[in-house]
C-alpha cells in the first residue's frame, strides 16, 4: 500500500524542528515542501536534505485549487515510489489545509498517510500574547477561513497575512466586528531570532506596514463583555442555510424572492406569533420567533447580497439603539416612573435623527393596520394636549359618531363611509383611554366568535344536517350554550 509520511517544520528556528524529522528527512529519497519560503530551510544543504519545492503550484486561481493539484501530485508520486515524505510549515494537523485535503483524498485512493508530530507556529505565538488557548482562541485563516463567523468575544489569532492585499482585505472585515482603534498584535517569524517582529497597532493601521510577509499571524484579543455581548448568540448555522439557498445552486423560490415579496409572509409571521402568545402555548410560540426570525435573517440576506447591510449591521443597530435610549440603565440619568422613560425615549429619537421631524404624526409607518395606525395617530396628538380630558369626553364623541353614522344610513346626512370611518376612529379612541390596545381586542373578539361558531358547526354536524337547514332560533339557542363552554 503506498504511503505519504507527513512532516513539520516547526514555526521557524532551528531549535523547534526535532532531530527525528531531521533524520528522517536526510534518509528519505523523495522528500516534497509543499512551499520552501521557511526559515529552515535555509539549512537543508548543510544537513544533506535533497527536496522538491512545490512553490510552482501557487500559480493556480486559488489556494483550494493549489492544495488539490498538490494532493494529486503526492498521491501519484506515492504510488509511483511506494513511500513519500510531504513537509509543511509549522505542524501538519495545525491550520493546514493541504493536509486535510491531501487526508480526505488518500482515504479514496486508499493510499496511507501518517502524521508525525511536530510544533506549530502556533505554540511560538502563545508566549509572546500570553494566552492559555484552552480558555477559548479562535484560529483563522486570512486567505481561506469564512471571517464572518469571527466570534468578538474570544481571542483570536490569523494567520497567513502575507502581504499587505491580504492585510488590507483582512482590516476590512475584522472593522466590521471592531472599532477603528481598536488594538492588535501583529507577529512575524514568531520565536525566529532574526526575523522575529512584533507590533500593537491600532487595527486601522493593519495594512500600514511594509513587512508583514508569509511568516505573519495577526492577534486580536477579545472585545469587552459589553462590546460583545451581541456574539453570546450566534446565528451563524441560519445565516449559513441562507447562504446556500441564495447561491447559483441554492432553492430557485428563495433566489426569486425580494424585500417587497416577502413583506406579506413577514406579517404572517408577525401574527402567528401573537396568535400563539395568546394561546398561551410556549412550544409554539417557539417554533413562530424562528419562522419570524427566518424572516428577518432572510431580509438581511438580501440586503447582503447587494451589499446594503447584513446581520452583523441590523444586531449592532439595535444593541447600540437600546444602550442609548436606556441611559438610565446604562448611563448615570435617574427617572422617577415608566412615564419619564418614554419622554426621554422620544427626546433621544429626535435627537438620533439629527433634523426636526416632519411633524408629530409623520414618522408613523403607512403600513400598519388601521386600528394600530389610528391609535398611533391619537397617542401621538394626545402627547400636546389635542385629547378629551378622560374616557367620557371620548364616549360622548363616540355616541355622537354613531348617530351621525344611522342618519347617513337613513340617507339623511354625509356618507355612509366617512360616517362608519369616524365611528371606527372613536372607538379607537374609547380603547386608548382605558389602555386597551384596539387591534388586540377585536382579535379577541374574533377568536372568540370562531371558537362560538365551530360549536355551531359541531352541533349541526352530530345531527346529521347541514348547518344552514337549521332555524335562527335554533343557533341562536346553541350560541347561548357555546358561552358557557
Amino acid at each position: 500500500m503506498a504511503k505519504i509520511i507527513v512532516m513539520g517544520l516547526g514555526p521557524g528556528s532551528e531549535e523547534a524542528i526535532s532531530l527525528g524529522t531531521i533524520n528522517k528527512l536526510k534518509e528519505s529519497k523523495q522528500v516534497f515542501l509543499r512551499t520552501s519560503k521557511h526559515p529552515v530551510v535555509a539549512k537543508f544543504p548543510l544537513w544533506n536534505i535533497e527536496y522538491k519545492a512545490l512553490d510552482n503550484f501557487y500559480e493556480a486561481k486559488s489556494f483550494e485549487e493549489v492544495y488539490q493539484d498538490i494532493t494529486n501530485f503526492l498521491l501519484t508520486k506515492a504510488k509511483k515510489y511506494g513511500e513519500i515524505v510531504y513537509v509543511v510549515p509549522g505542524s501538519p494537523l495545525v491550520a493546514e489545509s493541504s493536509v486535510q485535503i491531501l487526508q480526505d483524498s488518500a482515504k479514496i485512493q486508499e493510499v496511507k498517510i501518517e502524521i508525525c508530530p511536530a510544533l506549530s507556529f502556533l505554540d511560538a505565538i502563545y508566549p509572546i500574547i500570553q494566552k492559555d488557548p484552552s480558555l477559548g482562541m479562535q484560529t483563522l485563516d486570512a486567505v481561506q477561513s469564512d471571517l464572518e463567523k469571527i466570534n468578538p468575544a474570544l481571542d483570536a489569532l490569523i494567520c497567513q497575512v502575507y502581504n499587505r492585499f491580504v492585510a488590507s482585505d483582512l482590516k476590512l472585515s475584522l472593522m466590521e466586528y471592531y472599532p477603528d482603534q481598536f488594538m492588535i498584535k501583529v507577529i512575524r517569524a514568531a520565536g525566529v531570532k532574526g526575523l522575529e517582529r512584533i507590533e500593537s497597532i491600532p487595527l486601522y493601521q493593519l495594512d500600514h506596514l511594509d513587512w508583514v510577509d508569509h511568516l505573519t499571524t495577526v492577534f486580536v484579543p477579545a472585545l469587552d463583555k459589553k462590546s460583545a455581548a451581541k456574539c453570546d448568540y450566534p446565528l451563524d448555522p441560519l445565516v449559513d442555510v441562507l447562504k446556500s439557498l441564495l447561491s447559483p445552486t441554492g432553492c430557485p423560490w428563495d433566489k426569486e424572492q425580494t424585500h417587497e415579496t416577502l413583506k406579506r409572509y413577514l406579517l404572517e409571521e408577525a401574527y402567528e406569533v401573537i396568535d400563539a402568545i395568546d394561546n398561551k402555548d410556549m412550544n409554539n410560540l417557539s417554533e413562530e420567533l424562528g419562522d419570524l426570525l427566518l424572516q428577518i435573517v432572510f431580509h438581511s440576506s438580501l440586503a447582503s447580497v447587494r451589499d446594503d447591510f447584513d446581520l452583523n449591521d441590523v444586531i449592532f443597530g439595535i444593541t447600540e439603539k437600546m444602550i442609548r435610549r436606556h441611559p438610565h440603565v446604562f448611563a448615570n440619568t435617574k427617572v422617577s416612573d415608566a412615564d419619564e422613560v418614554l419622554v426621554n425615549w422620544d427626546k433621544i429619537k429626535e435627537k438620533e435623527k439629527g433634523r426636526k421631524p416632519k411633524g408629530l404624526l409623520g414618522d408613523i409607518p403607512r403600513s400598519m393596520s388601521a386600528l394600530m395606525y389610528a391609535d398611533k395617530l391619537q397617542a401621538r396628538a394626545s402627547k400636546v394636549g389635542f385629547d378629551w380630558d378622560n374616557v367620557t369626553g371620548a364616549f360622548s364623541k363616540l355616541d355622537e359618531e354613531i348617530l351621525e353614522l344611522k342618519e347617513a344610513i337613513k340617507g339623511t346626512n354625509g356618507e355612509v363611509y366617512d360616517e362608519l370611518g369616524d365611528v371606527l376612529f372613536s372607538i379607537v379612541n374609547v380603547a386608548r383611554f382605558v389602555n386597551l390596545n384596539p387591534e388586540e381586542a377585536l382579535f379577541s373578539t374574533i377568536r372568540k366568535f370562531r371558537k362560538r361558531f365551530n360549536y355551531l358547526e359541531e352541533k349541526a354536524n352530530q345531527s346529521g344536517k347541514e348547518i344552514q337547514e337549521f332555524s335562527l332560533d335554533q343557533l341562536d339557542k346553541w350560541w347561548e350554550e357555546s358561552k358557557l363552554k
